[in-house]
């Protein structure tokens, strides 16, 4: 029987009672920022440090002496070692460690400790590589043709209107984009979800089931069921961290003529920690809609058994999960109980005298 769990409400719980994953991703990503700021630093520090526009920089919002320093950083960078450009390859690989890490931690309900978030990202990191690949070719060919009217469109109304009502023209395409982009992210973090629940199945051969291919109708299926809810919570969740991330960039843009720095600093990360932590709440909420639609165990026709190096296998359910057990049911059907055979093992005694 299916169930029909709240996904707000038991995808933020997913999160609250493991939190490592989250906090381990947010270290990962404070690092590599500073890794990225390292050259920007530099070059900040020698125009600060030894200018006399440092003043107007530091005590005032003004757009001249930024956009100067600005020029001065693009075409003057030195270079600050080999830091500055291993940020994003580190990136990439601790995104597809630490995904299938949060997620495989979401569906076993385990403690999202370092450990096991490094060593279940490792054993799933290939297959997300092929889904990301995946994922990166769907949406060029889905988001592609409407990125390209949208541009064209807007080209079209910056030349008839300015202001307010350019943007009023403009912004029904941007919402088209960002609803079908949001359908398309939902539907491939399913897929994300997904393979890491065809871990527990296992193919004739007695490896783990690895073809992502098997976790794309599944997937579909689910998210065609539930389609308002699931939609729409992941809709609402992308709108509250953009929201989040908004509202403090705001804050901190009134901030920037304070001589100290680290308020805006702890503000402007509170903004980024809040948008992660929406993005972590939509992985519970699929997380949940997968466990509560769980994968068909695999059809096992006599074509795919090899009689000579593998036996049988039938399925016995536990709990969600499938628990494999090899047997050949015709002989264990056709052995007679233990206590029969004892009967015919012992000695036979002959009351006839004759």
């Amino acid at each position: 029987m299916l169930h029909r769990r709240s996904l707000l409400l038991h995808g933020l719980r997913l999160v609250v009672t493991l939190p490592g994953a989250l906090l381990w991703t947010y270290a990962l990503n404070l690092g590599l920022a500073v890794l990225f700021s390292l050259r920007v630093h530099a070059q900040v520090s020698s125009v600060l440090d030894h200018s006399l526009a440092a003043e107007r920089v530091s005590s005032a919002f003004d757009i001249g002496t930024l956009s100067a320093l600005s020029n001065r950083i693009i075409q003057n960078t030195p270079s600050t070692g080999a830091t500055s450009y291993v940020g994003l390859p580190l990136y990439l690989i601790g995104y597809f460690i630490l995904v299938p890490g949060t997620l495989f931690c979401f569906q076993a309900a385990s403690t999202s400790r370092l450990p096991i978030l490094f060593s279940s990202g490792i054993a799933f990191f290939w297959r997300f590589v092929r889904i990301t690949l995946l994922t990166m070719v769907a949406f060029l060919v889905v988001l592609g043709p409407l990125v390209a009217a949208q541009s064209a469109w807007s080209s079209h109304v910056d030349e008839l209107y300015t202001g307010g009502a350019a943007l009023y023209y403009q912004l029904p395409g941007l919402i088209v984009i960002f609803l079908v982009a949001c359908l398309m992210r939902l539907y491939f973090d399913l897929v994300e979800v997904y393979t890491i629940q065809l871990a527990d199945q296992f193919r004739p051969s007695g490896k783990a089931d690895r073809r992502v291919r098997r976790t794309l109708l599944p997937a579909w299926r689910a998210l065609w069921a539930n389609l308002p809810r699931a939609y729409g919570s992941f809709v609402f969740l992308s709108l509250l961290g953009f929201a989040a991330v908004l509202f403090t960039g705001r804050i901190a843009a009134h901030m920037l003529a304070q001589p100290r720095a680290w308020p805006l600093f702890l503000l402007a990360q509170g903004g980024l920690f809040s948008l992660l932590a929406t993005r972590f709440w939509q992985r519970g909420a699929e997380t949940i809609l997968a466990v509560d639609h769980p994968l068909p165990p695999p059809a096992l026709m006599p074509s795919d058994y090899d009689f000579v190096t593998a036996p049988p296998i039938r399925y016995t359910p536990s709990g969600t999960r499938m628990a494999y057990v090899a047997a050949d049911d015709a002989a264990a059907e056709s052995m007679p109980p233990p206590e029969t055979r004892a009967e015919a093992a012992a000695p036979q005694r002959n009351d006839n005298p004759e």
